[in-house]
């Protein structure tokens, strides 16, 4: 019964106007930016983040939530039609996807992707329901020793799961961690790295360090590489899938469903890993894996679920524990703050409407995107024409505007710069940006959890091994990072993104 009275909860603030505006914004925003290659979800929620400040917690949390969900539905999109994927979650759907097309069934294709992630984001809206209340219950139970351990545990897994070398991840964390003590430190007031820069004594702006990590990177990194717009010409038909082919669906369907759900609430699994494992299960399952490849829809169906589960699955640590399982879920923990917003499990008592409103936004968040994506095909096929030479100097314009709008600060924007320099630095080396912002976000509470701890045991370390539940995080790190560590284990982690 507290579960239905929690969700009607939810349902009474979600389906307000103002709110469902917002998740309409917010929907179609994440449609646009899954739909043009060269601008990400984690890249526009930054660029967003200054608007928070004018906007109601719930309903500026809900379009956030509605830009990254709505971000894995787009990115099939361009995938689908121009074999060129608008997300990175949606690589592994151009394999079967563009071949779908260019047999004269790209509107099949656009319609199993989108019935897949509507079955997905459904089911994983009830399971964070169910399953939310439960983690917060034990959260409750957690101390300062078990939350440093249980980040300890999310860094170490975004280490493990990050695609290429584990040593460059492991660079990536630490420089994270390094950046984020620059600023003051609050115990003793003593200034740390700010290497006498008095706008530093603060500490880096997340804003600025997100935007030019995500935003301005990705900018230099496409204007090097020449464009491409392969669009298919010729009107679309047959956008419903033939009853053999929903039948044929709905296995792989499930099975994405399930495998987007356990990953995506591991740090640093999510949407990109969800679909390339559900995509690699179904071909070596399948009795002729030789049609994959070639335009089985099963090959769009398995990922595209899994990609949508893996989203909203993120939400479930986030919700819960108040830790990020991913770059977009650690901005949504800077809107949170921005809000005046402590993530963790108190959020759940003390603000039930914005824990069970953003629940319930998001099964109305993926209703609106099946029934608005498929009559607006055409336009983002027009859209798929526009030049990114076009594009490019409005997304530089909005992310300076929005940095300078935080502080009125040329030095943040500038600093944003920086960031935008380093970030192409990172994917020239092939260095993920990825576990850097987790490290920069975690690093701080990290310090502070860790130094609680220490206080209370009065400065004995073996606080961490006394204690049950921190000690069984601790090992469970330390025995991923061996296993990562492995030779063999490391060539089938590195296969899984060849393939």
């Amino acid at each position: 019964m507290d579960l239905l009275a929690n969700l009607a909860l939810g349902i009474g603030v979600a389906f307000t106007p103002a709110n469902l505006g917002f998740c309409l914004a917010g929907a179609l925003l994440g449609t646009l930016i899954g739909v043009l290659p060269g601008l990400g979800p984690v890249a526009t929620v930054a660029l967003l983040l200054p608007i928070t400040f004018t906007l109601p917690p719930v309903g500026a949390l809900i379009m956030l939530a509605g830009i990254y969900y709505g971000a894995q539905y787009g990115g099939s999109t361009s995938a689908i039609l121009v074999n060129l994927p608008g997300e990175s979650s949606s690589v592994i759907t151009c394999l079967d996807g563009y071949q779908m097309a260019r047999q004269g069934r790209a509107g099949q294709a656009l319609a199993i992707a989108a019935i897949g992630s509507f079955f997905a984001g459904t089911v994983m809206t009830l399971a964070i329901a169910l399953f939310g209340p439960l983690l917060t219950a034990l959260a409750k139970q957690f101390g300062s020793a078990e939350y440093f351990a249980l980040m300890t545990l999310g860094l170490v897994a975004t280490i493990v799961l990050a695609s290429g070398s584990v040593l460059k991840a492991v660079g990536m964390i630490f420089l994270g961690l390094l950046l984020g003590m620059v600023g003051t430190d609050v115990n003793s007031g003593a200034q740390r790295f700010t290497f006498g820069v008095a706008e530093l004594s603060d500490g880096i702006g997340f804003v600025p360090l997100a935007m030019g990590l995500f935003g301005l990177s990705e900018v230099i990194y496409n204007l090097e590489r020449p464009e491409r717009r392969d669009v298919l010409s010729g009107k679309l038909t047959g956008l419903m899938p033939s009853w053999r082919d929903l039948k044929a669906c709905f296995p792989p369907i499930l099975r994405g469903t399930a495998i987007g759900g356990v990953l995506g609430v591991l740090p640093g699994g999510g949407a990109v890993l969800s679909s390339f494992a559900a995509y690699t299960i179904e071909k070596r399952i399948a009795r002729d894996p030789s049609r994959f490849g070639r335009g089985a829809i099963e090959g769009v169906a398995a990922p595209e679920a899994a990609n949508n589960a893996g989203a909203q699955a993120s939400f479930i640590p986030l919700l819960t524990l108040g830790i990020p399982a991913n770059p977009v879920m650690a901005l949504m923990v800077g809107a949170m703050m921005i809000q005046g917003i402590a993530p963790g499990p108190q959020v759940m008592s003390t603000q039930p409407d914005l824990f069970w409103g953003m629940i319930a936004s998001m099964w109305a968040g993926n209703l609106m995107l099946i029934v608005i994506n498929l009559p607006m095909i055409g336009l983002w096929v027009r859209l798929l024409r526009v030049p990114y030479r076009l594009l490019f100097p409005a997304i530089l314009t909005f992310c300076a505007i929005g940095v300078y709008s935080l502080n009125n600060s040329l030095f943040e924007v500038a600093l944003m710069a920086l960031f935008g320099l380093a970030g192409y630095l990172f994917l020239k080396l092939e260095c993920e940006p990825a576990p850097l912002l987790l490290g920069f976000v975690l690093g701080p509470m990290m310090e502070e959890n860790l130094r609680r701890a220490l206080l209370l045991s009065r400065g004995d370390p073996m606080v961490f091994a006394h204690r049950p539940i921190s000690a069984g995080l601790l090992a469970l790190a330390a025995v991923i990072l061996v296993v990562a560590v492995l030779p063999a284990i490391r060539r089938k982690r590195q296969d899984v993104f060849v393939e």
